[in-house]
């Protein structure tokens, strides 16, 4: 009967070690601050260069405020931006043959990082890139976000130079994940 009681008091410690460890492993993770239900594009409204969505009437998208932490390690999704005119955000337009991205809100750091270098590493190649835009995290499925859902926290829209410079092939479509991400602080 001793070594029952002893072995469940020893159960009970670890578990309660494991959850106080797990919780503070999920309290550093970016989570969800919210939810936007989604609206249908008037006809012809949305923008689908590059492979984008459009919302959908009635479903539900993610909002964040916030982006994973970064290191060396942090894994990004890569995608395709036109930073062109007709493309750009909020009047400013720059030539896609540049190397430029626009990152997810909690990145972008409230303009914190504008006009300021990013290392990607992906494909076994490193490139530096300017960042000039907000893909916005906060937001989306209306007529400003050219009525696609709000990015995810976890997005580098980088234009077609920063793809090739990577060297990143054509068949892996639109979206392909990069290996390590450093913003400048």
């Amino acid at each position: 009967m001793r070594n029952r009681t002893c072995s469940f008091l020893l159960f009970l410690l670890f578990s309660l070690l494991v959850m106080t460890f797990s919780l503070k492993v999920e309290a550093q993770k970016c989570k969800p601050s919210g939810k936007s239900k989604g609206k249908k594009p008037p006809k012809g409204q949305c923008n689908q260069q590059n492979d984008s969505d459009c919302c959908k009437e009635g479903k539900y998208y993610d909002v964040y405020k916030c982006s994973p932490k970064v290191s060396a390690k942090t894994k990004a999704v890569l995608t395709i931006n036109g930073f062109g005119k007709g493309d750009g955000e909020h009047g400013k337009y720059h030539s896609n043959d540049k190397l430029i991205v626009a990152l997810s809100s909690g990145w972008f750091n409230k303009m914190k990082r504008c006009f300021k270098n990013i290392t990607i590493h992906g494909n076994g190649k490193s490139v530096n890139a300017m960042v000039v835009d907000e893909c916005d995290s906060t937001m989306g499925c209306d007529k400003e976000h050219d009525y696609q859902p709000p990015c995810p926290n976890y997005i580098v829209d980088a234009s077609k130079a920063v793809w090739k410079a990577l060297g990143v092939p054509k068949r892996t479509g639109v979206k392909w994940i990069s290996t390590g991400l450093m913003l400048d602080q």
